[in-house]
């Protein structure tokens, strides 16, 4: 009797929620009025803003905002800087938005990487290496092959243009 109430009571310790602790962000903004997020302490010559977010559980809405708090949390329209993007080593030829579309109707147009096509057609049945550069050969259905050939960065070749005389 005493080895079911213990055996129930971890049972029932093991589906409590765990407590979520965050991250502490600061807002700095330098003198001219840029303003960068960074969970690092900011750097020397700008101003530390206390940012405060509220993130409601699941299935929660978030607290009403008061008159007060949306006039002192309006700002004036800033050009937004991005301070770093994804940098694909095949320099960044397609956009997300344009990979997505290319794996979706099954393409590998230039630009995309090893990774992305194997992705989408699996491991290749043969690789040929010639002259720096290498080409994925894929065997399809009824005899048909289907070839990708990457540069010497792993990057997708596009298709030869015809040199004009």
């Amino acid at each position: 009797m005493l080895l079911d109430i213990r055996k129930s009571v971890i049972a029932a310790l093991l589906f409590l929620p765990l407590p979520v602790w965050g991250t502490t962000v600061h807002r700095c903004e330098d003198p001219t009025g840029n303003i960068t997020f960074t969970t690092l302490s900011c750097p020397q010559g700008h101003e530390l803003k206390l940012q405060e977010a509220h993130n409601a559980p699941p299935g929660m809405l978030a607290p009403a905002s008061t008159p007060a708090k949306e006039a002192a949390n309006v700002i004036k329209n800033r050009e937004l800087v991005v301070v770093g993007q994804r940098d694909d080593g095949c320099g960044n030829v397609l956009s997300p938005q344009n990979r997505r579309r290319a794996i979706i109707n099954e393409q590998t147009p230039t630009g995309m990487t090893k990774r992305d096509v194997e992705s989408l057609l699996g491991k290749p049945d043969r690789i040929v290496e010639r002259n720096g550069e290498m080409r994925y050969v894929y065997t399809e259905k009824k005899g048909r092959s289907r070839q990708v050939t990457f540069d010497e960065y792993g990057c997708v070749k596009g298709k030869r243009e015809k040199r004009k005389p």
